[in-house]
């Protein structure tokens, strides 16, 4: 795989973090997460990763997590601004600079924040609704008249978090393929949202996005790009927005329409999706004639034409359709194998590497002890009543 031999360490974090390293695990990358001991995590992204859990408010503790970076290709860093710098892991430790040599000129230190670092927010607690407020999409995005509504958090932490965090990380590795030197890799999750964005912040009030929010073709004021309800409760999402691909919906539509005595007095033609003021109308036909069968019924009368309406699958349908649980690594490489599926979704609890990870570092089993008795690797490791570590 493409980033065979590329060691990589991940503070444990939430979402963006742990994604960002699960895109560079997925494709050959050995990647180590520090935890802390006795943390308790929920993280599902954490396929082919090894876990060392790690005090660093003790002096081994830190040196483990120095020694570890140092050995690194790659960091990445999920804290707030001055986080690791506190810690004596900040960038400079580890690359030359004029006035000192560092420990790792090779690292790619990647770093991750929810505002950008130098911006009034840096230091503030936030999540991707408010990182996507800040970027100026959220006011863009569907909802009701009232107000908008957003996407889970998949926009900040996973698009223009995690996702052009590895892309940094990558392109980091391509240059210092040339230069033979690492660097930082700033990410922060406001202007990746506004940079995976681009296409809607730069039409804002001219194309697509020309009149006010709900009443433009992508953002819920086309009747012909939206989400209808069917008899059963399930969902049909419709996206006809060329016309040839709207005459096939509607002609098709229609008809089902006919067979089942249901058009009523009016009826839309391929003209209507070019007259406006119809809209209201066509959402009122679509949103009644929906609603007079079951979702697998119209599944049926779409599948295989060009009228750009298919079924809205919940989670275990599209696992089903797509043979596993768990997302496939994304793009496809034609030289390159993707990792075998697993057949259910794990966690990995912290620390389940500890011991493996300090002995490939070179410690020996004394060293691994003694680490123990200074509480390096948690007060549970050395507590006689509790379960030690098995070296």
């Amino acid at each position: 795989m493409s980033l065979n031999g590329v060691k990589v360490i991940e503070f444990a974090g939430l979402a963006p973090g742990p994604f960002a390293g699960l895109v560079l695990a997925h494709n050959g990358a050995s990647v180590i997460r520090i935890d802390r001991p006795s943390s308790a995590t929920r993280d599902l992204l954490c396929a082919g990763k090894q876990s060392i859990a790690l005090d660093m408010k003790t002096a081994s503790g830190l040196q483990v997590a120095k020694d570890l970076i140092a050995k690194a290709d790659v960091l990445i860093d999920p804290f707030r601004p001055g986080v690791l710098e506190k810690l004596g892991l900040g960038p400079e430790v580890f690359h030359t600079s004029d006035e000192r040599e560092g420990l790792n000129d090779r690292l790619i230190y990647a770093r991750l924040a929810g505002f950008p670092r130098n911006g009034t927010h840096s230091t503030m607690a936030g999540h991707d609704i408010n990182y996507i407020a800040l970027s100026g999409i959220l006011s863009m995005l569907p909802g009701t008249m009232d107000k908008p509504t957003f996407p889970l958090n998949l926009i900040a932490d996973f698009a223009g978090g995690g996702l052009l965090c590895a892309n940094g990380i990558l392109l980091a590795m391509i240059e210092r393929g040339r230069s033979g030197r690492g660097q930082v890799v700033n990410v922060d999750m406001v202007s990746g949202s506004r940079y995976i964005s681009s296409f809607p912040l730069l039409s804002a009030g001219s194309g697509a996005w020309g009149g006010p929010r709900g009443t433009n073709f992508l953002d819920g004021g086309a009747p012909f790009y939206d989400v209808y309800t069917c008899s059963d409760g399930k969902w049909m999402s419709v996206g006809c927005l060329e016309p040839q691909f709207f005459a096939q919906f509607i002609s098709k539509f229609n008809e089902v329409m006919r067979s089942g005595g249901k058009q009523g007095s009016w009826s839309p033609s391929q003209s209507t999706q070019s007259t406006k003021e119809d809209w209201p109308k066509l959402r009122k036909y679509l949103d009644d004639g929906f609603k007079t069968q079951p979702r697998d019924f119209w599944t049926e009368v779409f599948h295989g034409t060009d009228a750009c309406a298919v079924p809205v699958l919940s989670p275990t349908e599209a696992a089903q359709l797509h043979g596993s649980l768990h997302p496939m690594p994304h793009p496809e490489l034609s030289r390159m194998s993707s990792p075998p599926l697993q057949d259910e979704i794990k966690t990995l609890n912290p620390g389940k590497h500890t011991v493996d990870i300090l002995r490939e570092l070179g410690l020996s089993e004394e060293d691994i002890r003694r680490l123990v008795a200074e509480g390096a690797l948690g007060k549970e490791a050395r507590e006689p009543e509790r379960p030690k570590l098995k070296l």
